[in-house]
C-alpha cells in the first residue's frame, strides 16, 4: 500500500512500505539518529478555503459534506488540512475535525500525508483523545511496517508545531507496542529520552507488561531497568512477576538478582517475592536455599503460607524425604489452618470465638505465634475492645514474642480512634523503639487525635518529627500544614 509525503517543493514522492514481522528481542541502545532536516512550507494561507470547510463542518445537521464541498474538493490537498487542524480559525470541536478527517479519507480523490495523519494525531492528545490518536498512528504504522520508529518519529516531532503536549509520544509508543513492533516501541522511548521530551511512563508500563508476557525474561528485564533509571516508578509486583518468568526457564540464580533488586529500589519483599523465590529453589534441587529464605522471612516479620510450605513440601518429596515432609505438613496444617480460623472469626466480627480457638490451640500443645496474636489485636481494635487487645500484647510480652508493624499499628490506629491521643503517642514510642518506621498514614491517626483533643501544638511537634522522618510526601505534609494553620488561627480567636 503507498502513502505519499509531501515534499518541500510540493511534489509529491512516493514510498513503499511492507510490513514485516517484528522480532520482539531486546537490543542495546543504538547510535543516535541523524537529524533530520524541516521543510519549510509555503506560507500561503487560503483563508477562503478554511472558512468554507469549517462552515460546511458546523452545517452537517443541515446539509451532508458531499453537497457542502463538492465543488471545493478536487481542490483540496493535505497542506489545507494541516492548516485547519493548527490554525482552526472556527473553533471547531475536535470531534467535528475528526469526522471531517475521516470523510475526506473515504474520499476516493483525496489523500492524507503522514504529515496530516501526525499533526491530527497531536490535535487529539491536545484535546485529550488518546485513543483516536493512537488508532490514526496505528493504521500509519501499520503501512510503513517495522523498523519505521525513526522516521515515523522524526514525523510526529517535526509536525508537532505549538503543541505544548506530548502525549503523542505515549500513543506512539502504544501503536507500536499493539502492532506487536515491540523493538520498534523500544526504540521509540530512547528517542523520546534522547531528545529530552517527558518519558511517557504510562506507555513504558504498557510495553513492559507485553514484554513480559511474550519476550525472552532478559530483554524485559533489561528494558525495566532502563526504564526504572528514567525514573518509572518500581513496584514490587512487577519484580515478581520477572522472578516468575525466569525461575519457570529454570534461572533461579536471575531471579535471586533480581529480588535483591527490589530493596535497593527501596521496596520490601512481599510474601508473594519470597514464596515464588523459595518454589524455584525447590523445583530446581535447592531445597536447603528454600529453607533459608523461610527463615529469612520469619526474621523479616513475614509470615509463611500455604504456599510457602506447598513448596517446600514438594521440594522434600522429591527428595524422599518423606519424613521430614510429614513434620513440615503436621506444622502447616495446625499453624496455617488456626490462623485462618481465627482470621476469618475475626473479620466477622465473631471475637469471643477466636479467642476460644486460640485458647483451644494452646490446649493442644501449640503454641500461638505473632500471626495468631496480631489477628487478635487487629480484630479487638477494629471492634473497640481495647483493653483486651492491650491485654494480648501484655501476653506476648510475657511469652517472649515481639509485637511487628501490623500489631503496633492496629494499637495506634485503634487508641487514636476512642480519643486517647497520649496513650497513642506513647505506643507510637513503643514502636520507634522496637525498630519500626511508622508511615505517614500511622503518624497522621494520633496527629489528628491531638488536634480533634485542641491539642494543635502537639500535632505541629509530630508533624515536624514526621517530615524529619522522611515518612510522608511533600503533598501530605503540605495539607495537613494548612489544615492546622486554620486550625491554630481558629483556636486563637477564641
Amino acid at each position: 500500500m503507498k502513502l505519499t509525503e509531501v515534499a518541500c517543493n510540493r511534489h509529491a514522492i512516493v514510498q513503499v512500505y511492507a510490513g514485516l514481522d517484528d522480532t520482539h528481542e531486546y537490543s542495546p541502545p543504538p547510535p543516535g539518529i541523524p537529524h533530520r532536516r524541516r521543510c519549510r512550507r509555503p506560507p500561503h494561507r487560503d483563508d477562503h478555503i478554511m472558512s468554507t470547510i469549517s462552515e460546511a463542518i458546523n452545517n452537517t445537521q443541515t446539509k451532508s459534506l458531499d453537497s457542502s464541498l463538492k465543488r471545493l474538493l478536487p481542490s483540496l490537498t493535505a497542506h489545507h488540512v494541516i492548516n485547519l487542524i493548527n490554525l482552526n480559525p472556527h473553533s471547531l470541536s475536535p470531534h467535528s475535525l475528526l469526522s471531517f478527517f475521516n470523510w475526506l479519507a473515504s474520499r476516493p480523490t483525496f489523500r492524507h500525508t503522514i504529515q496530516s495523519y501526525c499533526t491530527m494525531a497531536h490535535f487529539l492528545c491536545n484535546h485529550q483523545m488518546h485513543p483516536e490518536a493512537q488508532s490514526l498512528l496505528q493504521f500509519v504504522l501499520s503501512r510503513k511496517g517495522k523498523d519505521s520508529a525513526s522516521s515515523l518519529f522524526a514525523l510526529v516531532v517535526e509536525t508537532k508545531g505549538a503543541y505544548q503536549t506530548n502525549m503523542v509520544f505515549d500513543a506512539l509508543i502504544n501503536a507500536y507496542t499493539e502492532s506487536g513492533f515491540i523493538a520498534d516501541a523500544i526504540q521509540c522511548f530512547r528517542l523520546v529520552k534522547k531528545n529530552n521530551f517527558r518519558i511517557p511512563f504510562r506507555a513504558c508500563g504498557h510495553l513492559l507488561d507485553k514484554m513480559t508476557k511474550f519476550n525472552s525474561p532478559e530483554s524485559a528485564w533489561a528494558f525495566y531497568l532502563e526504564i526504572l533509571d528514567c525514573g518509572y516508578p518500581p513496584k514490587v509486583y512487577t519484580f515478581n512477576i520477572l522472578m516468575h518468568r525466569f525461575c519457570k526457564v529454570g534461572n533461579v540464580k536471575h531471579a535471586q538478582s533480581i529480588f535483591n533488586e527490589i530493596g535497593k529500589r527501596g521496596l520490601f519483599p512481599t510474601v508473594v517475592s519470597f514464596n515464588t523465590l523459595i518454589s524455584g529453589y525447590c523445583k530446581s534441587g535447592s531445597i536447603e536455599e528454600g529453607f533459608k529464605l523461610k527463615s529469612v522471612m520469619e526474621k523479616e516479620r513475614i509470615y509463611p503460607d500455604v504456599f510457602t510450605y506447598s513448596a517446600l513440601i514438594n521440594g522434600l518429596c522429591k527428595e524422599s524425604r518423606l519424613d521430614d515432609a510429614n513434620q513440615l505438613f503436621d506444622e502447616m496444617y495446625k499453624r496455617v489452618t488456626y490462623n485462618a480460623l481465627t482470621n476469618g472469626l475475626c473479620k466477622v466480627g465473631d471475637l469471643k470465638e477466636a479467642r476460644k480457638l486460640v485458647d483451644e490451640m494452646s490446649a493442644r500443645g501449640l503454641k500461638p505465634d505473632k500471626i495468631t496474636f496480631t489477628i487478635l489485636i487487629d480484630g479487638y481494635c477494629k471492634e473497640g475492645n481495647l483493653e483486651s487487645a492491650l491485654e494480648i500484647q501484655k501476653r506476648m510480652i510475657k511469652e517472649g514474642i515481639e509485637l511487628d508493624n501490623v500489631a503496633f499499628t492496629a494499637l495506634i490506629s485503634g487508641l487514636s480512634k476512642e480519643g486517647r491521643a497520649f496513650d497513642a503517642e506513647r505506643k507510637l514510642r513503643e514502636m520507634l523503639n522496637a525498630g519500626f518506621r511508622p508511615d505517614d498514614a500511622t503518624y497522621t491517626m494520633v496527629i489528628d487525635s491531638f488536634c480533634k483533643k485542641g491539642d494543635v501544638r502537639m500535632g505541629f511537634k509530630l508533624l515536624k518529627e514526621m517530615q524529619k522522618d522522611w515518612t510522608c510526601s511533600r503533598s501530605c505534609h503540605l495539607q495537613r500544614a494548612n489544615e492546622w494553620t486554620v486550625q491554630t488561627r481558629s483556636d486563637e480567636k477564641c
